[in-house]
């Protein structure tokens, strides 16, 4: 009888010291654990993670295939479709529903097109995309319903700052800078009346705050030029832009106009191989005689404009002057363009043309060796020299307005005063070279 009771109380004993070992060393499940263990198993729905659907043009492309290039030369619409499984009596109606939307014979090489298709084995398209420019896209649906729609793209406008030192030229330190030769322009139409911008000198100073056209991130174009600062011989110009509600202008502190009733150069920002002279030794003809005009060296084929208002007097090829206009702008003023390779469309005698419009194309027809315009100008039927005229200002600010005007002007001062300038890179390294020597 001992034997057996000492016998269960061992057994008892070692379950005892069993489960305390177990207790111990094994993982404890808490109730907080046993559902978290359930939900690895039961998924909750509602706690599912949700994916945003792929958006391309407005349109969902998750499940399609998506397929992006660019217009190869002399490519066309129909070629492209009927790669992607599009027949070609499909393509016929959607030139025919396209016309009064984009012409699909105007695709442009180098464009960018994109294809959205069924994921079948062919690949077949259901929508393309055109991009005709930066700011347009065109959507070609391609199913049993065709349509086309042009769809414009959001435009942001940002304000910049440009500041910098002149070592060499304007266009070159402005190119440094990272500007577009279209803002080096719209810069010097501002002061084409108060600086001459073909003798600047080393170490004139400018500043500019002008618009950024952007889309998606992308820089489209430049608007418009907010306010300048520029030093020129140690002179201090400012510019201020303004719209008294007839167009763009720019003004002086004192609310004068900074424009003339002519623009002073006839192309965009170039350089002059030849001034106005008495006695040039002429290239062709090999003998000296009097140069009336100032010869701006530029590209073939690039635009010509009108300095101002006026209407054509002539329009016409002559055996010296090649493809040439002539405009009388009023009873004092009359300009004229020589050796232009053409003569653009719809410029003839008689026509009215606007201040900057385009009349012609840089060339080098009749007595000329190399491209270039040769422009005249002639005040009270006198030819003078076209870059030493002196022209009126158009209409200062107008007293109704000039207590807002002063007030955009005096902010736009004091953010070009307070914008710096960059550093030099000479001053950087020359700054690194004593640290390093220190060092």
């Amino acid at each position: 009888m001992k034997k057996i009771t000492w016998g269960i109380l061992g057994v008892i004993t070692i379950a005892s010291l069993s489960y305390l070992i177990l207790r111990n060393f094994s993982p404890i499940i808490t109730d907080r654990d046993e559902t978290t263990l359930a939900s690895d198993v039961v998924t909750n729905p509602l706690n599912a993670i949700k994916h945003e659907p792929k958006i391309l043009y407005g349109m969902v492309v998750d499940s399609m295939v998506v397929i992006e290039d660019k217009i190869k030369r002399n490519q066309n619409l129909s070629e492209i479709l009927n790669a992607y499984n599009v027949s070609f009596q499909k393509i016929h109606t959607l030139a025919k529903k396209a016309k009064s939307v984009f012409d699909v014979r105007k695709v442009v090489p180098n464009r960018k097109y994109t294809l959205i298709c069924y994921p079948d084995s062919l690949n077949t398209a259901k929508t393309m995309v055109y991009e005709p420019n930066p700011t347009e896209y065109v959507i070609f649906n391609l199913e049993d319903s065709i349509t086309v729609e042009k769809v414009e793209k959001e435009v942001i406008t940002v304000e910049r700052e440009l500041a910098g030192t002149i070592q060499m030229s304007l266009a070159v330190s402005m190119d440094e800078l990272g500007a577009s030769p279209q803002l080096t322009n719209n810069f010097v139409d501002v002061f084409a009346w108060q600086i001459d911008f073909f003798r600047l000198q080393k170490g004139d100073k400018f500043k500019i705050v002008y618009e950024e056209k952007q889309v998606e991130g992308e820089t489209i174009g430049i608007g418009q030029i907010k306010g300048v600062y520029f030093q020129h011989y140690g002179h201090d110009y400012y510019a201020y832009y303004y719209d008294q509600g007839n167009g763009i202008d720019y003004f002086d502190e004192e609310g004068n106009s900074l424009r003339k009733a002519l623009l002073k150069y006839p192309l965009d920002f170039t350089r002059i191989s030849s001034r106005y002279s008495g006695r040039r030794y002429h290239p062709v003809q090999k003998r000296y005689k009097a140069h009336r005009g100032t010869d701006f060296a530029a590209a073939r084929g690039t635009p010509i404009r009108a300095v101002g208002d006026g209407i054509i007097l002539e329009a016409r090829y002559s055996k010296y002057n090649g493809n040439y206009v002539k405009l009388k702008h009023n009873a004092t003023f009359t300009t004229q363009y020589l050796h232009m390779s053409k003569i653009a469309s719809g410029i003839r005698s008689g026509t009215r043309v606007r201040q900057g419009q385009t009349i012609g194309y840089v060339g080098s027809t009749g007595l000329a060796t190399g491209n270039h315009l040769c422009y005249r100008f002639w005040k009270n039927g006198v030819q003078i020299d076209a870059l030493k005229v002196q022209l009126p200002p158009s209409e200062p600010i107008q007293e109704i307005n000039f207590e807002d005007f002063n007030q955009v002007m005096k902010y736009m001062k004091k953010q070009l005063d307070e914008m710096p300038y960059p550093i030099p890179v000479e001053t950087l390294l020359a700054k690194n070279d004593s640290e390093n020597k220190l060092g």
